[in-house]
């Protein structure tokens, strides 16, 4: 991006700009996007501020309609502007609401070569009343119990319980006694025959059962991860719940927008 002037006219933001780099690989949208974005974290644009027109934008950057919407788009779907129809595109004040956490720490756990899984208890039990309802069955109706140690470098740090619907048609492959419908689930994989899953994040502390299985004390803080997975006709056939130590998981969030110059972007 090139030198620039700002100005406020009837209460817009107009700032001339030289054209964006044509010989660059990243795509003109994306400068425009950059652009709008930095001088969003520079403090240029505040609050409130409106943006540009659609029009404007193509007479500043020097790009088409198209590339000028794309730019608005991808900045409203990453939650840094707004879109008011009739009214024009204003940046967006932080939220505390909006903030968003990542798995990133589970899913490197996962994804960790030196992550190991044990098997406790593989059984057909009747079910409770709460896992019948998680799983959309009768009471009583029979599900496989699986009871798992995630270790790390040998170490405890997960106790996984997990209630799959029972299918005597169907019986399980030993894959399916590891990790992998989650380890799908983070890494986008897609290959479990899993449609989707909802993850829950909630504190807790270690029952006796737990705590004797992590080598820890029974009321230790923790986190749990609850998650339940639904097939390709959204009927759920898989329910669980990781915990561990609340120290084994970290949770950030942005609010705001970041100064990607500084690695606030990542």
């Amino acid at each position: 991006m090139g030198r620039h002037l700002r100005v406020v006219q009837a209460g817009v933001v107009v700032t001339k700009l030289e054209s964006i780099d044509r010989s660059s690989f990243e795509p003109p949208y994306s400068q425009v996007a950059r652009g709008i974005r930095e001088r969003i974290t520079s403090g240029e644009y505040r609050a409130g501020d409106r943006l540009p027109s659609e029009a404007e934008l193509c007479a500043l950057y020097g790009v088409s309609r198209m590339t000028a919407r794309r730019a608005v788009a991808l900045l409203t779907r990453d939650g840094v502007v707004m879109t008011e129809n009739g009214k024009g595109t204003f940046v967006r004040a932080p939220e505390i609401g909006a903030a968003t956490f990542d798995l990133g720490s589970l899913r490197r756990l996962v994804d960790d070569e030196a992550t190991t899984v044990k098997i406790g208890e593989a059984r057909i039990v009747p079910s409770s009343p709460r896992v019948s309802a998680k799983l959309a069955v009768d009471p009583g109706s029979p599900v496989v119990a699986i009871k798992r140690i995630v270790r790390s470098s040998g170490e405890p740090v997960f106790y996984h319980s997990e209630y799959l619907v029972f299918d005597p048609r169907r019986p399980l492959v030993e894959a399916e006694y590891g990790v992998t419908a989650l380890r799908d689930l983070l890494a986008n994989a897609g290959t479990s025959g899993f449609k989707y899953g909802r993850l829950d994040l909630h504190a807790s502390t270690l029952s006796n059962t737990e705590a004797s299985c992590l080598g820890e004390e029974p009321g230790v803080p923790a986190w749990v991860v609850e998650h339940l997975f639904f097939d390709f006709e959204n009927r759920p056939v898989s329910w669980g719940r990781f915990i561990g130590r609340a120290d084994r998981l970290r949770f950030s969030a942005t609010v705001g927008v970041p100064d990607v110059r500084e690695g606030g972007g990542e």
